[in-house]
This record gives C-alpha cells, structure tokens and sequence, in this order.
C-alpha cells in the first residue's frame, strides 16, 4: 500500500496564507461599491442581481485551489512503496485441544473449552511467521488444521469447533499421536506441540507414555497444559430436565502430563483460570522465539506533476474566463 510523503514539507506552512487571501477578497468585496449619481432609483427597482454575478466568486475560487494545489507542489509530494524480506528460521506448533463434555465446565469464562479458544487464537495472531496447526481429540482424534502459514483459516477452523463434534471421552494418547504425525515430517528448526486437556486419559488404543516416546524419537518438544480449578467445579449434566450443572471434583492427570513434558523436553503447566491460561501461553510464547531476519526496502516516486498540471490549468481558465465571459463583471 502506498503512502503519500512530502520531500520539502515545511513549504506546507504556505497553506496559512489562504485563509489571509480569502479574508482579503470578502473584505474587498465589502467595501467595493460604485458611486453612481440618479435622480431616482425608480427605473432599477426591477434590475436584480443576476448569476452571472455570484458565478463571479467562481474565479477567485479557482485562484485559491490554484494556490494550494501549487504550495503543496513546491512541498515535492511523493508516494511511497515499502517491501519487507523476511528471513526467519521458523518454528512448527500443533494444538491438540481437547473437547471432551467436561471442557464446558464453569470454572472458566465463559468455560473451559471458549476460554482455551480465546487464548489460543491470541497465541496464533502473535506468531505470523510460524507454520501452525490443530487436532482436537475426545473420546477419538482427528485433525482440525494441517501445518500452515494461514493463520486466518486456521483461527476460523478454530472457532468452528464445538464439545460433541465426535465421541465423548478423553483419549490424550491418540491425541498427542495424532498431532505427532502431522509434524514429524517436518524440516523446521523447532518442532512444538502444545497439549491442553482437562482429565485423565481413559480412551483410546496408545497410551500417552508410548506417545510421548514417538515424539522424543522424532524431536519433538511437547509443552502441556493441564486446564482446571483446584478442588471442585461445576460440570454439565446431562438429566431428564435437560443439561444441569453440578459441582464435581476436578481430577487430571497431572502425572501422565509432566511425563510427557518432560520425556520430550517440554514443560508442563496448570491453568487453574482464565488469566492463568493467558499467562501459560505467554510463558510458552517467550520459551519457543522464532529467528527472524526482517530487511525493509523503500522506493519512493514524485508525485507533483498531474497536480502541477492541475493548477496550471486552473490559471489558465481562470484567465480565459475572466476576460470572456466575467470581462464586464471584474
């Protein structure tokens, strides 16, 4: 996108001299008056002023754009391109969140699951230069978002998803496997994927340990995130009435959790709010800084010939106009 600079911009203070111009004129035109001796008004009474002689005014308005248009000429106006090389030895991060029913607990605002939604949308709009992508997993696993540079699709993708999209259940194993097979191939310096649950694994054919093995083998780091008040929380029930809340005791694995961070490199972390989820990202953020090289390049091109031109034909008309059509009215 362009942008208009000036090369000479203190010419620009020439503009304070049009108010003074105009000022000048409504003087002028206040104190002209033609002294004409008649013995009576009589034959005038039905002579009224005509257009020509409020079109009149046309020409000094034309003179005054002329003005400005040539002040901000001599100010050298010029349009600027600006272009950026980037450079980055980039890093590779897959969210695998879990959606299970218990994520809709109210111990977040507005729950668990919008809360990990509204913190990780912020985690991707800070990283533009990195490739992310997102599996969730409940009772099974399945990919959200493959690795990419879009950040927009992903964080649409992101917000589409919902509690109930797939079977109940909590399967962490299969849903650190599954993002482990969308990043192992990966060429990038740093392989991330950032794990956030909120139980205890009881579904699914791997078990998180043999996961957390897969991922060392290949370098991958994995950061955990366990998501829940300490004690009891009120959780959604399902009863004849409808969905009902009631308080339960929050229970999550935090044993499975720090194992897996720690076999792979990682760190584990407990968000026990929603300002705690935003501070656990933000830990992982400064722990996982990409390398970037940014060369900003400027091309700049003069801009004051068409409105050179502009101004020179506005005196022109003028000129012509005053000695034509306005020549017995000035």
């Amino acid at each position: 996108m362009k942008e208009i600079t000036f090369a000479q911009p203190l010419f620009l203070y020439l503009l304070l001299l049009l108010p003074v111009m105009i000022a000048f004129y409504i003087f002028k035109q206040h104190n002209a008056s033609a002294s004409l001796r008649m013995p009576g008004l009589q034959p005038f009474e039905k002579a009224g002023t005509t257009f020509r002689n409020y079109l009149r005014h046309i020409l000094f308005a034309s003179r005054v754009v002329a003005v400005m248009i040539l002040i901000i000429v001599v100010a050298r106006p010029q349009s600027t391109d600006r272009f950026q090389d980037v450079s980055t030895e980039g890093i590779d991060i897959v969210l695998a969140l879990d959606i299970s029913g218990s994520m809709l607990a109210r111990d977040f605002k507005p729950d668990r699951l919008e809360a990990s939604k509204n913190v990780a949308t912020e985690f991707i709009s800070g990283r533009p230069y990195d490739r992310m992508g997102l599996v969730v997993f409940s009772g099974e696993s399945f990919t959200q978002c493959p690795l990419t540079t879009d950040h927009a699709v992903l964080i649409n993708l992101l917000r589409e998803i919902q509690s109930g999209m797939i079977e109940d259940g909590t399967a962490i194993g299969m849903g650190l496997a599954n993002a482990i097979s969308r990043i192992k191939d990966s060429e990038a310096r740093s392989k991330v994927i950032i794990l956030l649950t909120d139980g205890v694994n009881n579904r699914g054919e791997i078990a998180p340990a043999t996961a957390a093995e897969i991922a060392k083998t290949f370098g991958i780091r994995v950061y955990t995130i366990g998501v829940g008040t300490m004690g009891n929380a009120p959780y959604p029930v399902q009863t004849p009435f409808g969905t009902q809340f009631r308080n339960m005791p929050v229970e999550i694995d935090e044993a499975i959790l720090k194992e897996i961070a720690q076999n792979t490199g990682g760190r584990y972390f407990r968000a026990t709010d929603n300002n705690k989820l935003v501070q656990v990202y933000g830990e992982i953020d400064k722990l996982e800084k990409s390398i970037i090289d940014v060369r900003q390049f400027t091309r700049k091109e003069e801009e004051y010939l068409i409105p050179a031109i502009l101004a020179c034909c506005l005196i022109v008309l003028e000129i012509l106009v005053r000695n034509s059509l306005f020549r017995n009215l000035t």
